[in-house]
């Protein structure tokens, strides 16, 4: 797992690289979003489609060693992968627009997701240790959304 994450990541920062290879405008060229031209714009969407599709592949790669796994392990890694995915996308919107509300739903994302694979850890105790459990993960989530509140 740390191995295709690490191969990830590493796609990630070449698809970043190659996007700020691109040529500055010249002078007196538009700047801002609203005024780019429409080509900018769909080639734009273009790479945004690129990525989304590589997360897309990932994500389902992820899925696909979990069927390998049963029980709760399987559910772990499930709830992993999609925590992945739905993290990287929401990172994806706040590369391509970002606005604060974008970056705050990156960082939501990565609280739910945390949460989502902490409470099927729980699932591994029994009676009080698994309420414990889920009670540390439900306050650890809340802490995390307070914070993000407080951020934005």
């Amino acid at each position: 797992m740390k191995l295709k994450l690490i191969a990830a990541s590493i796609a990630f920062a070449f698809a970043a690289a190659a996007q700020a290879q691109t040529t500055p405008a010249p002078a007196g060229t538009p700047k801002s979003r609203t005024e780019q031209p429409r080509v900018e714009k769909q080639s734009e969407r273009k790479v945004k489609d690129q990525e989304e599709e590589q997360i897309e592949q990932q994500a389902k790669a992820d899925k696909e060693r979990c069927n390998g796994m049963k029980g709760n392990a399987k559910d772990i890694c499930m709830a992993e992968a999609k925590g992945k995915e739905k993290v990287a996308k929401a990172e994806l919107d706040a590369k391509h627009d970002p606005s604060p509300r974008n970056q705050r739903k990156a960082d939501e994302m990565k609280a739910e997701a945390a949460y989502e694979v902490a409470k099927e850890r729980c699932d591994d105790q029994k009676g009080d240790a698994k309420d414990q459990c889920q009670k540390a993960a439900k306050d650890k989530q809340a802490q995390a959304k307070r914070q993000i509140r407080e951020q934005y």
